[in-house]
């Protein structure tokens, strides 16, 4: 039996999957894809830097980024190499062995967290399995069983799957998949005077977000984390952050949590990191944390594969060399400032390029309308992408290479997008009531 080699061969991608319209693939999509995501907002078929075009030719600015995920943009050239270097020569091994990039990686995390000896990492491949992970690493202080109890935060977004779910609050996320696994409590977002009830020596972990992405770009309160860790370290219970929309550059700094002075037990990553290829990340600090979970008690097929840690590894080093953590602080700025020069909008937070603000409600737009999503179609139509985690909420999570002139482009739009989505509303209102 003979086999063909691989050979040098090039092939567009339409020759393996046909060219169609947007509408056509649409359909196709509704025959064969679960219905999870409901319908796709439009078809994408090529990325470029901070923009994205369709099945029918039309260009978007991404400022979504994928969900804070495609960290450098699209396509961009140093990673793309590096991830087709690599997976020409290896791609895939399985954790019975390990990879140069794999080793490089994790001590390049350890490196920027500025974690302590004896620190440890553990690759997945989502933000989801990184806070699964996590939530094994929790259940392990238990104290011979007298700590029972994982504590967080009320909006939390930590994943899908049945662990990081218990520890996600939104009820339409959790309802239809009870039983959760138990022993997880939700404390309102920002109390001070609900944390100091709750951490006590039942207390396994607890689980915050610098920043609630989810929740609409929700910054902790002032204090909050100092005193979190001062609370977690006296009850011996771990403070885990999840950092998978924060970290990787995308708040100014590699983590949001840099500056606080706060040391967590462990830190979980993903979406930027891997600048569009699918990696996730638990950092655990020092060696009592690290040994935590031992051989056998967790574990990946594709975790660390070569492929997603050379693409981490590219990201990472474009981001420290080209000069990325002060473009996103200065236009992260810039955005901010014109966003809140803007009449139509009532509040804006966040951090470099993870930003949430509010609008005001237009006349004849009625309370209970989903006025930000109207917004978002509005954006599409003229050529933006944009998000909506709440009714009067817009998410920007941009590529970090985003440039001030791409950013005008937006805030020049912004209040004719308003002004459309409002006459969206109104005139289908007005239909309804004919």
């Amino acid at each position: 039996m003979s086999v063909t080699p691989n050979t040098p061969e090039t092939r567009p991608v339409s020759e393996l999957v046909g060219t169609s319209t947007g509408a056509a693939w649409l359909a196709r999509y509704s025959n064969s894809l679960m219905g999870v995501f409901g319908t796709p907002q439009r078809v994408l078929v090529r990325g470029q830097g901070c923009y994205v075009w369709d099945a029918d030719g039309k260009q978007y600015l991404d400022l979504l980024g994928g969900i804070a995920v495609n960290a450098l943009g699209h396509a961009h050239p140093f990673v793309t190499s590096v991830i087709s270097s690599q997976l020409a020569t290896l791609g895939h091994v399985s954790n019975f062995f390990t990879s140069p990039t794999q080793v490089a990686l994790a001590e390049k995390l350890l490196e920027i967290a500025h974690a302590p000896s004896g620190s440890k990492v553990f690759f997945a491949n989502s933000g989801t399995e990184a806070n699964e992970a996590a939530f094994k690493l929790a259940r392990r202080n238990n104290d011979g069983g007298r700590r029972t109890k994982i504590v967080a935060l009320e909006g939390a977004f930590h994943g899908r799957t049945m662990g990081a779910l218990a520890l996600t609050a939104k009820k339409a996320y959790r309802e239809p998949f009870a039983p959760l696994p138990e022993g997880v409590v939700h404390i309102p977002f920002g109390d001070l005077d609900a944390l100091k009830a709750e951490i006590d020596e039942t207390t396994q972990a607890l689980f915050l977000e610098p920043i609630q992405g989810e929740a609409g770009v929700i910054p902790l309160p002032a204090g909050y984390l100092a005193e979190a860790r001062r609370l977690t370290h006296e009850a011996g219970a771990l403070l885990i952050m999840d950092e998978v929309q924060t970290g990787v550059g995308r708040t100014g700094s590699w983590f949001a949590i840099e500056g606080s002075g706060v040391v967590p037990d462990a830190m979980s990553l993903a979406k930027g990191l891997g600048g569009g290829f699918p990696i996730g990340a638990l950092i655990t600090f020092g060696a009592e944390n690290s040994a935590l979970l031992t051989a056998g008690q967790h574990g990946t097929t594709f975790g660390g594969n070569p492929v997603a840690t050379a693409a981490a590894l590219a990201t990472l080093h474009t981001i420290e060399t080209q000069g990325v953590l002060a473009n996103v602080r200065a236009v992260g700025e810039h955005l901010r400032a014109g966003l809140s020069a803007l009449p139509e909008v009532v509040a804006v937070r966040g951090s470099g390029l993870l930003i949430g603000f509010d609008l005001a409600l237009p006349a004849g737009v009625p309370e209970g309308a989903n006025f930000a999503a109207a917004v978002v179609d509005a954006g599409l139509s003229a050529g933006f992408i944009v998000n909506a985690p709440g009714p009067r909420t817009l998410r920007l999570a941009p590529p970090l290479i985003l440039t001030a002139e791409q950013a005008d482009t937006f805030l020049a739009a912004l209040p004719q997008l308003i002004a459309a989505a409002a006459a969206a509303i109104t005139d289908k209102l007005e239909k309804e009531g004919a």
